[in-house]
């Protein structure tokens, strides 16, 4: 009787307690990304700029990536990183760059793991939550690499507020 009353009390606290142990999220589709990363290089483009545009999912994911075939190497994984980055800080990275300078309390951001604290990443947000993040390298500079991946957002943000 006693182990009956202790397993009865056990499954009352346990259901009053209960958590929800699954989250529900909303992110960018490939064929979202795909349309930003299309019109960020088209934008580009149009400036005579030879760029690399990456599109990631809220995790930091690349979901689309185009490169421009005279673009250097090197912007693919700054593009990656700078959207990756403005998703991880949830911040356009122009932004973090000016939070992060040297002699700054923040400056130590700038020496983590695949942080790219430079002008041209930027969040993707949707209904007010964190869906993604376009990232461009290869303009000459990062306020040229932000133009253009607003360009992209302009693209498909008034898609995004009507799901």
């Amino acid at each position: 009787m006693r182990y009956v009353l202790v397993l009865a009390l056990s499954l009352v606290a346990g259901g009053a307690c209960a958590q929800k142990l699954l989250a529900t999220y909303s992110t960018l589709t490939t064929a979202a990304a795909q349309r930003a990363a299309q019109a960020a290089i088209d934008r580009c483009s149009k400036e005579g700029y030879t760029v690399t545009v990456a599109v990631v999912d809220r995790g930091g994911t690349p979901l689309a990536l185009l490169r421009d075939n005279l673009a250097g190497s090197h912007t693919v994984s700054t593009a990656i990183g700078k959207a990756a980055t403005a998703v991880s800080f949830r911040v356009d990275t122009r932004e973090l760059t000016a939070q992060t300078q040297a002699g700054s309390a923040q400056s130590g951001i700038r020496g983590l793991p695949n942080v790219v604290a430079i002008g041209g990443g930027i969040v993707v947000q949707a209904k007010g939550s964190l869906v993604g993040g376009i990232g461009v390298s290869g303009a000459p500079g990062g306020d040229a690499d932000e133009m253009c991946a607003k360009s992209g957002l302009a693209a498909i943000s008034d898609s995004l507020e009507l799901e």
